[in-house]
């Protein structure tokens, strides 16, 4: 059986997540209905990341095996057209080997998260970023960021539901980008590692952001990572401004298209 890898996008605030579950609506059953039309197979999709409800991703990553030899190009227009009206789309598709798995294989993961400080409400961006009233600093953010980064126990950063056997991971990178908006200031959170821990971003996103307001001290976040304390992390940031951005793998997926459909520019 031919197998496919499939790059979606999709707007998480209809769904309670990107995982199949009974009787609520998940970006995996949406997806799977939709190739259900094309193959009598039935085949079910593995994704490279399991997003929360109302997450959002602009480069999710999944793997399909069909019965039959799909033009990639055919193959992903033909899903989106069985996946309206859902906010999510296929925008590329690649042949890949057998062995490819889009969670296994994946050597490293990227997140976004926007927060906004501004005193207005958010209209255009509203579901898509974490509006917060108060200034804040981003050199205090970056500094108490500095403490995350490389690998530690994150079992303070993690959910108590979290199923990964072990709370060490190793933080390649964050970075924060502070820009004017509206009214306000957004700052863009940007990290990267190999996979991250349930509700890692959030939680981290949700420390810092007590850090640039004041709140914290910096180094109190390096005190909450070797503490090993769920406790003793900050708040878990909502799920609006969070997105994964990118997957990559020893070999591109989507190398064949360069990730785009004919007639559309490379990435």
């Amino acid at each position: 059986m031919p197998r496919y890898a499939l790059k979606i996008e999709y707007d998480g605030r209809p769904f309670v997540g990107w995982q199949r579950q009974p009787d609520l609506p998940g970006v995996q059953a949406a997806v799977e209905r939709a190739i259900a039309k094309l193959d009598p197979v039935g085949p079910e999709i593995t994704g490279a990341g399991r997003t929360d409800a109302g997450v959002h991703a602009t480069e999710q990553v999944a793997h399909v095996d069909l019965s039959r030899d799909w033009d990639p190009y055919r193959l992903g227009q033909a899903i989106n057209a069985h996946l309206r009206p859902h906010p999510v789309a296929v925008v590329a598709v690649g042949p890949v080997s057998d062995d490819f798995h889009a969670r296994f294989s994946a050597m490293e993961r990227r997140y976004l998260f926007r927060l906004v400080s501004r005193g207005s409400p958010l209209v255009h961006d509203r579901g898509f970023a974490w509006r917060v009233r108060h200034e804040l600093d981003v050199e205090a953010m970056r500094e108490g960021a500095a403490f995350l980064i490389g690998k530690h126990d994150f079992t303070a950063f993690r959910s108590s539901l979290c199923q990964a056997k072990s709370p060490v991971k190793t933080l390649d990178e964050i970075r924060i980008v502070e820009s004017d908006y509206a009214g306000g200031v957004e700052f863009r959170f940007y990290l990267r590692a190999r996979s991250f821990l349930h509700n890692q971003v959030r939680s981290i996103v949700g420390t810092l952001e007590r850090v640039g307001s004041g709140a914290w001290e910096p180094e109190r976040v390096g005190a909450a990572l070797a503490s090993r304390d769920r406790a003793q992390c900050g708040p878990v940031s909502p799920p609006d401004g969070l997105y994964l951005t990118g997957v990559d793998y020893p070999e591109n997926p989507f190398a064949a298209s360069n990730g785009a459909w004919p007639g559309e520019g490379g990435v």
